[in-house]
């Protein structure tokens, strides 16, 4: 079984934020696949579904950002995986242009508080990662404002495309494993 958790904040005035990417990610990844997201659990909202052929758990913890670990960590207790291998998070990344994505198998935080927080409470930072990039804040810009934001008109067929991209991305670390996803997705 794999979780696969998207990262963002709870409340309905921040739908379609930058920094709520990993919860659009997951909204597609249910809509992909037909996973019904109506289970409230481990202080997320969940759907059990298939994907690929495996039994998958899609995650959107409700405890707002900075505190995702908490709910990863009930999330990983409760149904036993292990994290190296069978859980994979979803967030947003500044430094990249908005929608190119970077899969790594493991690392840093890298400034990131949501991440930061999954680390401290599994203990690890070795866990698959999908990051989506939203682009770099411009100059002068607070940069809780511009993660809070939305995309431009401009950038939107861009991030579907990507949201699209991480799915199928999602499905290659399910059936085949974090290098070939990185290798297939990785920059294109």
């Amino acid at each position: 079984m794999y979780i696969i958790v998207g990262l963002g904040n709870p409340e309905r005035r921040y739908d379609g934020t930058r920094h709520n990417i990993g919860f659009s990610a997951v909204t597609a990844l249910a809509d992909i696949y037909g996973i019904s997201m109506d289970m409230k659990k481990h202080r997320a909202v969940c759907g059990k579904g298939v994907i690929e052929g495996q039994k998958v758990i899609l995650a959107m913890p409700q405890t707002y950002m900075n505190l995702s670990g908490e709910s990863v960590r009930e999330l990983v207790d409760y149904y036993k995986i292990d994290p190296e291998e069978e859980l994979i998070v979803i967030y947003d990344d500044i430094n990249l242009a908005p929608g190119k994505l970077r899969i790594r198998p493991k690392g840093s935080a890298g400034g990131h508080n949501g991440i930061k927080n999954i680390i401290a409470h599994l203990g690890t930072q070795v866990f698959p990662r999908i990051r989506i990039g939203v682009g770099e804040k411009p100059k002068g810009w607070d940069l809780a404002d511009y993660v809070l934001g939305r995309f431009s008109k401009e950038e939107e067929p861009v991030v579907r495309e990507a949201l699209e991209k991480a799915a199928k991305a999602c499905g290659e670390i399910i059936t085949e494993d974090v290098t070939s996803a990185m290798n297939k997705y990785n920059n294109k």
